[in-house]
């Protein structure tokens, strides 16, 4: 008994350490990205050069770790019809999410920005909507405003908005909310299921071609034209090494807990993000209608987190008893097999 609960002591502890461990590199990412960007900081203002850096590091170490060193296994199962109709729209929305958000930066302060985010559970519902993988229902429509209604709070309360940024980061948040949607479809109608290291070995290169194409055209002459690409190898090799680690951390987190856990700790991260910034960074001037508004979308989140752990609890119910109900009653358990004198 002591053994047991020594046992389960040591996975609370270790769930939670790999959820701070989440929690503090995806505030940390944001931080360091925003560094980097930052003019006054590393100075290397190219958000698309920066994401497209982080995709082609990913495809690297996730090649060497699943098919070099083999320390990974990705799943069997992909197929040319799944990656072209699924994995190629996943990582294009991918990197325009990636690369949107970090443009944003550049003209908005992290904690708006952060703000802004907050928006992303009406998105994805809308989409779902669409696609067919959500009803729409009085109770939902009434958590989109919440947070629609927080999220306008938060942004009339925002000092110094530029709208140019909003419209990125909004981008953004279109591009990974059709990211959902297509992952969505790729599990439950194409009956796919993937590790997320699996989904970056899959998705990464497609990405970075992604971004490859566009880099040519808008950030190849800019960088050309002030004479040096002021790359700092430590620094981007370092940038890209955290952006990695994230991802693996959420591997780690789903492989304990759930993609629901994922998105609490997700709102845990946001607040500690939106206060950190205002200490760590001279652009970001939090206000009482900033904190309000931002309460408010959050308050909204928490009732969508909760209504999606409701029905995915009801769904996995019925379809436990729908199984119990397909046994017939005659055939003997493994336990009766087991036992049976005639063995």
């Amino acid at each position: 008994m002591a053994d047991r609960e020594g046992r389960m002591l040591k996975e609370e502890v270790k769930t939670y350490a790999y959820l701070i461990l989440y929690i503090a590199l995806s505030s940390g990412q944001i931080f360091f990205n925003k560094w980097v960007l930052s003019s006054k900081e590393i100075n290397f203002p190219y958000p698309l050069g920066l994401t497209l850096l982080h995709m082609v590091f990913s495809s690297v170490l996730c090649f060497g770790l699943t098919k070099v060193f083999k320390v990974m296994k990705v799943e069997e199962g992909m197929t040319m019809e799944i990656y072209v109709t699924s994995v190629i729209p996943i990582g294009a929305m991918f990197a325009m999410t990636l690369w949107l958000g970090n443009t944003a930066y550049l003209y908005i302060s992290v904690a708006f920005a952060q703000m802004l985010k907050a928006i992303m559970p009406v998105a994805v519902f809308i989409l779902g909507v669409a696609a067919g993988l959500e009803v729409m229902s009085y109770r939902m429509l009434l958590i989109m405003l919440v947070i629609s209604f927080g999220v306008l709070v938060a942004s009339y309360g925002e000092i110094e908005i530029n709208w140019i940024g909003v419209v990125y980061q909004m981008g953004g948040v279109v591009g990974e909310a059709l990211r959902l949607i297509f992952m969505e479809i790729l599990v439950k109608r194409k009956g796919l299921k993937l590790n997320p290291i699996s989904v970056m070995y899959y998705v990464s290169p497609c990405s970075a071609i992604c971004l490859f194409i566009p880099w040519i055209f808008l950030e190849k002459p800019k960088m050309e034209a002030h004479g040096t690409w002021n790359f700092q190898p430590l620094i981007l090799t370092l940038n890209s090494l955290c952006t990695f680690a994230l991802n693996l951390s959420v591997f780690l987190v789903i492989s304990h807990t759930s993609a629901l856990t994922i998105r609490v700790a997700g709102v845990v991260k946001d607040w500690v993000v939106v206060l950190l910034s205002a200490l760590l960074f001279a652009d970001t001037k939090l206000t009482i209608i900033n904190l309000c508004g931002y309460g408010i979308a959050i308050a909204g989140v928490a009732a969508y987190n909760n209504h999606k752990l409701k029905k995915e609890a009801s769904r996995v119910s019925s379809k436990d008893l729908q199984q119990a109900e397909a046994v017939p009653l005659t055939e003997a358990s493994p336990l009766t097999e087991a036992s049976s004198p005639d063995r």
